[in-house]
């Protein structure tokens, strides 16, 4: 890949990115008013024998009180919008999951819109959604594998999500591979699970309506950390509704077990709809939210949080 196109491209979204955060929020505040908004969670499914889900035994709290649910629509891949962020510190071994990654996007479903980002320094570099997986497959290479290259990646998720093209409604999911340090909190010990930079981009997610999933891969010559890392990987899956794929603290020899099931999962997922009441005043709070079932064998995963009006 050009490396002055791939500067010049980055330069280029975080420009348009400010204008499109601006439209976004201009956008927000002119939808949010006072009363009940129509609103969307994306959800997945787990089952013990691939269970069809039965959309009569789910059951949604809004703010702990118990709230009906208005439709439950199946995913469409052709609507769906996935991207793809590598940590451009993650170890040169990496180098031998390219081949798989490219097998991934190769069998993407037809018209699923798709990215693939490198993470540095808190930014994301990307030439953008496009629904061409080929030329996608294109864009992949080989991480340049400097320890802490990415800064945070929590920094790069919050950019990726707050410029998020607002022109195509759909189901927006992330597939985050990194080692999940945050290197910005001040300890990387296990003990100290309380990053603010965490929490801000878990919430940004949610405001967005984005699931980010995540597949831990250890940063060149980082290893203190390493369970920090894969716990706040797993805070973030859970708070937003994806998941977090891990084996320990070694790199996966293939990670093509951990794309199977994503691709599995995205395709056993649901938009949920339902009305959440939304204030004037508080245009930027986040609404908590519950959604489970009465199906015997069936699990849901689900965000924690939505933002009122957002219908993906």
């Amino acid at each position: 890949m050009n490396v002055r196109k791939t500067l010049n491209t980055a330069m280029m979204l975080g420009l348009l990115g400010t204008t499109a955060v601006a439209g976004t929020i201009a956008a927000v505040a002119q939808a949010v008013t006072e009363g009940p908004v129509p609103t969307t969670a994306l959800i997945t499914i787990t089952s013990r024998h691939d269970e069809q889900l039965d959309p009569t035994m789910l059951k949604l709290k809004v703010n702990r009180h118990d709230s009906p649910i208005t439709a439950v629509t199946p995913l469409v891949p052709a609507h769906a919008q996935v991207a793809i962020l590598l940590d451009d510190g993650l170890r040169s071994s990496f180098g031998l999951q390219v081949k798989e990654l490219e097998e991934f996007i190769n069998a993407l479903p037809p018209g699923t819109s798709a990215m693939v980002g490198y993470m540095q320094n808190g930014t994301v570099r990307s030439e953008g959604f496009t629904k061409n997986h080929e030329a996608l497959i294109q864009q992949l290479r080989i991480p340049l594998s400097i320890a802490g290259v990415s800064a945070s990646p929590y920094f790069s998720l919050s950019t990726l999500v707050k410029q998020w093209p607002s022109n195509e409604p759909g189901p927006r999911l992330v597939l985050m591979l990194t080692n999940g340090v945050d290197p910005y909190n001040g300890s990387t010990s296990i003990l100290n699970q309380d990053s603010p930079y965490v929490q801000t981009a878990q919430e940004d997610a949610q405001r967005a309506g984005v699931a980010v999933y995540s597949i831990y891969y250890p940063d060149a010559r980082m290893r203190r950390g390493s369970f920090s890392g894969q716990n706040y990987l797993a805070q973030v899956a859970e708070a937003t509704g994806g998941i977090s794929f891990n084996q320990g603290t070694i790199p996966p020899v293939t990670i093509k077990p951990y794309l199977d099931e994503f691709r599995k999962q995205m395709l056993e997922s649901y938009s949920v709809s339902f009305q959440v009441n939304a204030s004037a005043e508080k245009q930027n709070s986040l609404t908590q939210i519950k959604i489970s079932t009465t199906q015997p064998g069936v699990k849901i995963i689900a965000p924690e949080g939505v933002h009122p009006g957002v219908t993906n």
